[in-house]
C-alpha cells in the first residue's frame, strides 16, 4: 500500500472525489476523508502518514485491480485499501477529524436527516 503514496497529490485527491463522488457513495468518501484529514494532523507520525498516503494514491489510481468505471464493483477494491488504512489510523481519526469529515460530506451530501442530492465538489 505504501508503495502508492507517491500517486498522492492535494489536487489529485480533490479532482477525484469530484468524479467518483455520485458513484463512490458516502462510505468511500467518509473513509477517504477521514485519512486525508488525519494525514493532516500535525502529531500524525510518518508511518501513518505514508500509509494513508498509500491508501490514497491507490484510491486516486484510474487504473487498479479493479478499474473504477466497472459499473457496481469498480470502487470495491478503493473501499478495501481505505478500510484497511483507516483500521491502521484509527488511533489518529479523532474528533476534530470526523467533525471536518462531516461538515464536508454534508456540504455535499446534506444533513443525515434531511439527505438531498449531491451538490457539486468544490
Amino acid at each position: 500500500m505504501r508503495g502508492y503514496a507517491n500517486q498522492y497529490s492535494n489536487t489529485r485527491f480533490w479532482t477525484k472525489l469530484s468524479n467518483v463522488a455520485r458513484r463512490a457513495g458516502y462510505e468511500v468518501l467518509e473513509k477517504a476523508l477521514w485519512l486525508h484529514y488525519a494525514a493532516q494532523r500535525p502529531d500524525t507520525p510518518a508511518w501513518a502518514r505514508t500509509t494513508a498516503y498509500g491508501a490514497l494514491g491507490y484510491f486516486i489510481l484510474p487504473f487498479d485491480a479493479i478499474p473504477d468505471w466497472l459499473f457496481g464493483i469498480g470502487l470495491t477494491d478503493d473501499l478495501g485499501a481505505l478500510t484497511l488504512a483507516v483500521a491502521a489510523l484509527a488511533q489518529y481519526i479523532d474528533a476534530d477529524v470526523r467533525r471536518r469529515t462531516t461538515r464536508k460530506l454534508d456540504a455535499w451530501f446534506g444533513r443525515p436527516d434531511h439527505r438531498q442530492p449531491l451538490r457539486p465538489v468544490e
